[in-house]
């Protein structure tokens, strides 16, 4: 190991318990419910249809919670921040396992989206002001990818407690995420370097920072959208196009997995990318890859070709996890951060909701085929407007 590594490494396991077990364990707590709320809708009387809005509350408290949730860490700061979120999810989640009614359960969702809103910014806000920027790139890559380990890891802890509580146990191994994750934070210690103040200190206008930043946004904020945008798609077309060719439920899910699990694998190595060589080098090619992946879709009819698009897409995603975080970290001001980077995952967000809701559209209006290939098309322009707009001054 070299000398770097070594101090990389150092700098890294610093934020392991304050950062990265909380992160790791607030995403096992968002994947145990995922796959729940559908049924549990259902069981309340929703129909599918509406089910499926429901579901979607969680994407809709996000987005409603990016710029009230700046505005929150740039008044507590991040840590307390945290903690909000978490005491803010204990009435959500008990909210989803006693509610006698759908109305209940679908506000209890949504403000756990909410929660999970402010937490991730509080979080991102932390890492921000945590390490140098030669280091910026790896920590936020490894901060996202520690986030999708526990989602993956939530669903297998949900069976286990379901086996047990019925379809309520997963709404309760969240809340005990939730629990650990806020008793994580408070024992560890503050590793911001000296001289750093707590973005509690600054109380930026969010209007001021919108106003101050709208060429950036209009732009390169776009184009963030649009990564979003990709990436959701991504999750709702695998199992989609498994469907219209005709594979069964175990077929789609195992290719699915195989995506997820070259997802979960990449985020070092894409952040290191970053690191050494520049944004570029993992948003363009990254943002490519799943333009092409989604073009060269219609030409599969069976598992084998789509388990080559599904992990080409899983490369994709895997490389350029936290390239969202990272670009809105490079741009924030020191004043208005938290604010800023609120309005940055807002864009972000808006494109996570837009994907999956476009690509439906587009499947019952024409067909999968031209779906997927207007996806596609949207990737390639996204490749283009990340290497027209990172500033060449930002590497």
């Amino acid at each position: 190991m070299t000398r770097d590594e070594d101090a990389v490494g150092a700098t890294l396991r610093s934020l392991g318990w304050p950062v990265y077990v909380p992160a790791m364990l607030w995403g096992l707590g968002q994947g145990a419910i995922l796959p729940v709320v559908v049924t549990s809708a259902v069981d309340l009387g929703a129909s599918l249809g509406v089910a499926g809005v429901v579901l979607a509350g969680i994407g809709l408290g996000q987005i409603a919670g990016d710029l009230p949730g700046g505005w929150l860490v740039g008044r507590v700061g991040e840590r307390n921040a945290m903690l909000l979120s978490a005491a803010g999810a204990v009435p959500a989640l008990l909210a989803c396992v006693f509610a006698p009614s759908l109305w209940l359960f679908a506000a209890g969702v949504f403000v756990s989206g909410l929660c999970g809103s402010v937490w991730n910014l509080a979080r991102q806000t932390y890492v921000t002001e945590s390490v140098p920027f030669a280091l910026r790139a790896r920590a936020l890559s490894t901060l996202a990818g520690v986030h999708r380990i526990g989602r993956f890891v939530g669903p297998f802890a949900a069976v286990g407690a379901m086996a047990v509580l019925g379809t309520a146990g997963a709404y309760w191994v969240h809340l005990a995420a939730a629990f650990l994750a806020a008793g994580t934070l408070l024992l560890a210690a503050d590793v911001r370097p000296a001289g750093r103040p707590p973005a509690g200190e600054d109380d930026a206008a969010t209007l001021a920072v919108l106003r101050r930043h709208a060429p950036l946004l209009r732009t390169l904020g776009v184009s963030v959208a649009s990564i979003g945008a990709l990436r959701a798609s991504r999750q709702a077309i695998i199992p989609l196009w498994g469907i219209h060719i005709g594979l069964d439920a175990t077929t789609i899910s195992l290719i699915f997995g195989l995506s997820a699990a070259l997802d979960m694998t990449l985020f070092y190595p894409g952040g290191r990318i970053m690191d050494r060589y520049g944004r570029r080098w993992v948003a363009v090619p990254s943002t490519l890859l799943l333009g092409l992946a989604h073009l060269l879709l219609p030409l599969t009819s069976g598992p084998a070709g789509l388990a080559v698009i599904a992990a080409l897409m899983g490369l994709g995603n895997g490389i350029s996890s936290g390239i969202i975080m990272t670009l809105g970290a490079d741009f924030a001001p020191a004043a208005g951060r938290p604010q800023f980077l609120g309005t940055w995952r807002l864009f972000s967000d808006v494109g996570n909701g837009a994907g999956p809701l476009a690509t439906s559209a587009l499947i019952a209006a024409f067909s999968p085929a031209a779906a997927v290939v207007v996806v596609g098309v949207l990737g390639l322009w996204t490749a283009w407007s990340v290497n027209r707009w990172i500033p060449r001054p930002v590497r």
